[in-house]
This record gives C-alpha cells, structure tokens and sequence, in this order.
C-alpha cells in the first residue's frame, strides 16, 4: 500500500510490515538520482528512522561506494570491530564476518565506542536464497516497551562491555585499532575511555568500558535505547558456542560479554526479555539486488537474520557522532573499569 507522507512526493511505501521502501526508476546514472534527491532520502530516514530504495540497481563496490558518499556527510573508517571486516574501497566494508545460520541480534553499530556512525547504509550485490534480511526495530519503541525499572537501572548505571581480543576468535586487536603497535593501541584506549589489560605470555589484550544505554537523538531529541547489552552477551551466542567457548577460554576469557555499569552480571533472563521486545518489534524487507537500505543509527537498532546461499551486503558507516553529543551520562575519557 502506498502512503502519502510530507517528505516523499515519491512512491513512498509505508505500513508494508517492513521499513519505508522507496521504489525508483532513475532515467540515467543512479549517481544522478542520488545527487538530485539526497536531501528528500535523508528526510525519510530523520522522519521513519530507516529507508530501503528500491531500483537503482547497484552492481559493485564502485557503485555502493558512489552511492554513499552522496548521501553522506562523510565516511567513517572503522574502529573497534567486534568481528573482522574486509576493505573493499574508501568508506565502503564487507558485512561482518558472521556464520550464515546463526543471526546477528539487534544492535547500534558501534554503540560501545566514543564515536560512532550516525548514519550506516547497505548495498546488495547479491541476494541470498532465503533469509538474511537486514532486519530493523524503532529504538524509542523499544525502550518504551522495557520494563521501566529495568530502563532505570540502566539509566543509573550504564552498561560495561569487555573484551578479550586473540587471534582465535572475533576480531583481533590489530583488526579492531588497526594497529598491532601497542603503544598506538594503549594511547586510543586511554583517549576513548577504555581500561585495559595486556595478557601474560602473548595471551592478548583485555579491555572494558563503561557506557550510557540511554540517549537522546541530536536532532530529534527522541529518548532511544543504544546499545549493545543484548548483542554482545555470552547469553546471545549459540549455546554450543557458548560452552566451547567458556571451555577454553574460561568466564574472563570470552571475546565478549556485557554487564551493567557497576559490574554485576546481566542475567540470561534479562538478556531474553531484551531479544523479545526487540523481536516483538522488528519489521523486515527481503533483500532484491541493488537495493540500498539507509538506517539512521541511533533512531533504528539493525540485525542480520540467519540465510541460505550467497549473500552479498557492502556496509558503509558515515556521519560520525561523539556520545557526548548524545546527553549521555556515561562515556567521558575516564576509564571506567568493572
């Protein structure tokens, strides 16, 4: 069904169970759309929080990356990767590095960081068999729908992330700073409010950081839930994954896990209730190729559901934000640590 809205003069769909789609037949160079009609797609996503445009046909890296620095401010390059990404041009990654039957939950991209992207955007070059939406859900919906002592607690507390960076599993921390020269690494961490810890004996780096899960949209103002409690809980991962991990590495070892913000543990029940209102809540719209999908990164939190043969998704960060931009209580260039 096709909505009328004050943005889109375009053929605009709404209330399709999925994100706003944007059907459009460019009489040219998609490159030509893109530049004449940026300011009416970032419209939409400001309005509705994300936006799938349907019909311009991208085919490669060159074009997903054309495509995004039209509709950035500008591009970001990655920092502090929870899972390896590959460099296919400026600005423009691979998906993460993630096993095809197993979802990615709902999260913010990079909502652990100091500075993250305001903006993320898609490109399929290739569209798998089944599965493998890049699925989203309305962040202000979302914290709504939490129980409020919950939100509070939060709220009060922040949230800690840790992470144990080897060359086993997850991104490395070369990969994640994009540097293996320590003294690099230990100057990032200390500028963006990360504690840190190297291993004995080559095990690796350790760190933690203490974040606000509840912000305020800087343009909207809208109060959102942004973070990734859920996302990066050992109670998230398969649980066969899980006990091998838990069996080689031990609790402390985990390349990730999330806690609140004084350190106590989030329990596997809280963990649930987080990924059933996100799935209560998550709408989707099946990947065709060529298509581009903008998501607003602090209105709208994104997932990858699991999928069945070759899928092929270019990912660009742009418009970086700082978190104290965002009226964040947590995340000034202290250490927090446990």
């Amino acid at each position: 069904m096709s909505s009328p809205s004050p943005t889109a003069p375009l053929d605009l769909m709404l209330d399709t169970g999925g994100p706003p789609v944007l059907r459009v037949d460019p009489p040219g160079d998609n490159r030509d759309w893109l530049s004449q009609h940026r300011h009416l797609v970032r419209a939409v996503v400001t309005e509705h929080g994300s936006l799938l445009v349907r019909g311009l046909g991208l085919r490669d890296a060159a074009d997903a990356g054309a495509a995004f620095a039209r509709l950035a401010t500008s591009l970001m390059t990655e920092r502090e990767a929870f899972a390896p990404r590959t460099r296919r041009a400026d600005g423009v990654y691979t998906s993460t590095a993630w096993p095809a039957g197993q979802p990615m939950c709902m999260h913010h991209e990079l909502s652990y960081a100091l500075e993250f992207p305001g903006l993320m955007m898609f490109a399929c070059l290739s569209a798998p068999t089944s599965g493998g939406a890049t699925a989203v859900a309305d962040s202000p919906t979302i914290l709504t729908a939490l129980p409020t002592e919950l939100v509070e607690r939060f709220e009060r507390e922040g949230w800690l992330l840790s992470r144990s960076y080897n060359e086993d599993i997850g991104a490395s921390y070369a990969e994640a700073f994009g540097t293996d020269d320590r003294a690099v690494v230990e100057r990032y961490c200390r500028a963006n409010g990360i504690a840190y810890e190297w291993q004995p004996d080559g095990g690796g780096l350790r760190t933690w950081q203490r974040r606000s899960a509840v912000v305020r949209h800087p343009v909207t103002g809208q109060r959102c839930w942004f973070n990734q409690v859920a996302f990066l809980s050992e109670w998230s991962l398969d649980p066969d994954v899980r006990e091998f991990l838990l069996d080689v590495y031990g609790p402390d070892g985990l390349p990730f896990n999330t806690r609140y913000g004084n350190g106590e543990p989030v329990d596997e029940d809280v963990v649930e209730l987080l990924n059933e209102v996100y799935t209560a809540h998550t709408v989707r719209e099946p990947w065709r190729i060529g298509d581009l999908m903008i998501v607003d990164n602090i209105r709208t939190a994104h997932s990858r559901e699991p999928y069945e043969g070759p899928r092929e998704v270019l990912v660009g960060l742009a418009d970086p934000l700082r978190l104290t931009g965002c009226s964040a209580t947590f995340g000034g260039v202290e250490s927090d640590r446990r």
